[in-house]
């Protein structure tokens, strides 16, 4: 059964995280959080999330004093995901985006009936 929290992702969000972590995969979760701004909770309950669907996978650095710091990498399924996300994203976008243009000649009209 799937996860609830996990189906219920915003896609604006996991489209953020995903880029940012394809750009920048050695990026600190704080920086994560600056970069999208979600709060450094969200940031780490997304990527949680990211990693529990197979999209993100999480490294810790060979080669560093510091036990903390983690490498994200999108998985293949990552990048399929991304694709696919981004593209039900920009389709909402263009409907609202075309609504938005509707109203505001609605506006413009009225404005110049009065």
């Amino acid at each position: 059964m799937p996860d609830p929290q996990i189906s219920d992702l915003k896609d604006g969000e996991v489209i953020k995280v995903l880029r940012e972590i394809q750009e920048s995969p050695e990026m600190t979760q704080r920086e994560l959080s600056s970069r999208t701004g979600v709060s450094l909770g969200k940031a780490n309950f997304l990527i949680n999330a990211l990693v529990k669907k197979g999209l993100v996978k999480v490294r810790n650095f060979k080669k560093t004093d510091n036990k903390y710091a983690y490498i994200y990498l999108l998985t293949p399924h990552g990048l399929e995901e991304k694709t696919r996300i981004t593209y039900r994203f920009l389709k909402r976008k263009i409907i609202e985006y075309e609504q938005l243009e509707e109203e505001i000649d609605r506006l413009k009209k009225e404005i110049k009936s009065v």
